[in-house]
């Protein structure tokens, strides 16, 4: 089965800036894009303080043949920003991120991105699947994507991040771990050295560990919800992407409470991930600013 590839729009480019904040750089970039023969389709920005603050800005413009001028664009962004000392990265749109998936035994989050993905809500490619159990890799496969089981047991992970490596690098651009139930340890995720982003049971940090929702009935929460966000070193302590909520009450099982909670999982997860592959969220020291 061929994998097909959604929501692309082709001669469509992202270009991402921020850095210190000073008068004139939206200016400069709209001047730029219209002299690069552009039209902005979006733009957004945002400073955390008009003195002596960080500025940050998406844009998105179409250029005819526009894998033709990215050469020429990126020269003149170079020299443009260079001159107000700010990052920036351009990227062409027509071209999918690709995104692998780690997984264990629980499935929902898994197979929703792999569900949306066909349905072309999500505009990615996804190359590989890793999972260290094998329960899913029949309903993968039926998506025509590769699965790869690589076990990871007892307290010794190396051997087993190191064979997801060899898979890893070199072949994605971001990696989101779909209730994967390992700590990746720092050498795997300086090595990896792409984005990792991650789904987590709860407003961060309650109920870490097993059976989150049984601690929760037995705390008689009234809220339940979830967590997406960028892995670091520092465990479930990364920048946070989106997060959301549901109502529950003390009637509520434990049962359901994992089953309504898995549902806002879902939703946080595909959210994190689309916003990230149209390049919307730019990180800010632990935190982020999403457009």
């Amino acid at each position: 089965m061929t994998q097909k590839v959604p929501g692309l729009t082709p001669d469509h480019a992202s270009l991402i800036v921020h850095g210190a904040d000073k008068p004139g750089i939206v200016a400069a970039v709209t001047a730029l894009i219209t002299r690069q023969q552009g039209n902005i389709v979006a733009l957004a920005q945002y400073t955390d303080d008009p003195v002596g603050g960080a500025f940050f800005q998406r844009v998105v413009f179409h250029r005819q043949d526009l894998s033709v001028a990215l050469p020429e664009i990126r020269a003149d962004l170079a020299k443009t920003l260079g001159e107000f000392q700010l990052e920036w990265t351009l990227r062409d749109m027509s071209i999918p991120s690709r995104m692998a998936v780690l997984a264990s035994t629980s499935d929902h989050c898994l197979l929703d991105l792999l569900w949306r993905h066909r349905r072309g809500e999500l505009p990615v490619s996804v190359p590989m699947v890793i999972s260290n159990h094998t329960n899913t890799a029949d309903d993968v496969r039926s998506f025509g994507i590769p699965f790869f089981h690589i076990p990871s047991e007892g307290p010794d992970k190396s051997a087993a991040e190191a064979e997801i490596l060899k898979l890893l690098v070199g072949n994605v651009d971001f990696v989101v771990l779909a209730r994967y139930m390992q700590i990746l340890s720092s050498d795997f995720l300086k090595e990896v050295g792409v984005p990792v982003i991650n789904i987590h049971h709860s407003f961060l940090p309650a109920f870490i560990g097993a059976a989150p929702y049984r601690k929760a009935k037995e705390r008689g929460v009234k809220l339940i919800g979830a967590t997406s966000h960028y892995v670091t070193q520092d465990l479930d302590e990364g920048p946070i992407i989106e997060q959301d909520t549901v109502r529950v009450n003390h009637a509520d099982s434990a049962v359901e409470l994992a089953r309504r909670g898995a549902d806002v999982e879902r939703q946080v997860l595909s959210r994190a991930v689309l916003w990230h592959s149209q390049d919307r969220v730019i990180r800010n020291g632990n935190q982020t600013i999403v457009f």
